[in-house]
């Protein structure tokens, strides 16, 4: 399927769904944009669940966001109980002339959702020249460091830088072992999870989603993980007022409030310090590609990429079916 013709098959399922046009056309920009650079566990899988909440009013599908500048650097956007992309779109405009002005800006955003495969949002940044940061909090699901209760987020991280030769060097990781959207994945196609991802509700080991959907996720590098996990809660929720993990309802369900989650993004010109930052940051990039088979983080989701915009992506039946009988198609 060509990605146009993905988009547009999202956009109708969210429109039919008490979606505007407009935040219909940002989501599915984003999900299409996941599932080209491999990331399908953010991509059209959950489109059932975003429609699910759109319909029951969790997440306001026609809200506006909104930017208030706090601060010379520092923006204020709130999302408005809507859809993540919207906001981030938004940042995306807002923050770039901010960040090259001041050296280095800011943008905290509250009210807000899933805000899917942040390497999307902050290779955007990098793709204009700019070194971004993104910090994100989600619903409960990771417990202190010996601890059962579900007081962390995956909360994923993420980090982009251009250069001058070849694509951004983009990290975009969870500080679960795998993001909780691979185990739903798993769940939806009836599968077991490999040891090592998660934990059942007494803390044992499970290979099974149902009972680590329940349970908790494994942090990555243990304690080192859950300290990771903290920092994000403060960064993401708590400057912005936003809920902390344990407050949020869950991204993957219509029950309950909205999720009230944050984010932050923090973007940085690398010419503030007049260093040729832009060329230095291709130079360690070239020492890693002369010494494969190591690669340069970001090099295989713009391969794929690439790939997909050329031929198109095979997707799964079962979940085209899906969003096609979201969106009233035959």
């Amino acid at each position: 399927m060509g990605l146009g013709e993905m988009r547009h098959l999202v956009e109708a399922a969210l429109t039919a769904s008490r979606v505007s046009p407009e935040n219909a056309a940002s989501v599915a920009r984003a999900l299409v944009a996941a599932e080209a650079c491999g990331q399908t566990s953010h991509g059209l899988r959950r489109v059932e669940a975003y429609s699910a909440q759109a319909r029951a009013g969790k997440i306001d599908g026609f809200a506006v966001p909104k930017a208030e500048l706090a601060r010379p650097a520092a923006l204020s956007i709130d999302a408005a109980h809507g859809f993540a992309y919207p906001a981030l779109d938004l940042a995306l405009t807002e923050l770039p002339p901010l960040a090259r002005r001041q050296g280095l800006a800011m943008a905290g955003i509250k009210r807000s959702s899933h805000c899917g495969a942040m390497g999307v949002t902050v290779e955007a940044f990098a793709e204009i020249g700019l070194v971004a940061l993104m910090f994100a909090n989600a619903p409960g699901a990771m417990a202190p460091w010996g601890g059962r209760s579900r007081l962390y987020g995956t909360n994923p991280i993420a980090f982009a830088a251009p250069r001058e030769d070849g694509g951004p060097v983009v990290v975009d990781l969870s500080l679960s072992q795998v993001a909780r959207g691979k185990v739903m994945a798993a769940k939806q196609r009836g599968e077991e999870i490999p040891e090592g991802w998660a934990f059942d509700e007494a803390g044992k080991p499970t290979i099974d989603p149902v009972e680590a959907l329940a349970g908790t996720m494994a942090p990555l590098g243990g304690a080192k993980g859950t300290a990771l996990a903290l920092m994000v809660e403060m960064l993401a929720a708590g400057l912005n007022g936003a809920n902390y993990a344990s407050e949020a309802s869950s991204f993957f369900d219509a029950e309950g409030g909205p999720p009230n989650t944050g984010q932050l993004i923090i973007a940085i010109d690398p010419a503030a310090f007049g260093a040729d930052a832009v060329t230095r940051f291709g130079d360690l990039a070239a020492m890693i590609e002369a010494d494969p088979p190591a690669r340069v983080p970001g090099a295989r989701r713009q391969a794929l990429r690439a790939e997909a915009e050329e031929k198109g992506i095979e997707m799964d039946d079962a979940v085209i079916a899906t969003v096609r009988a979201i969106a009233g198609i035959e």
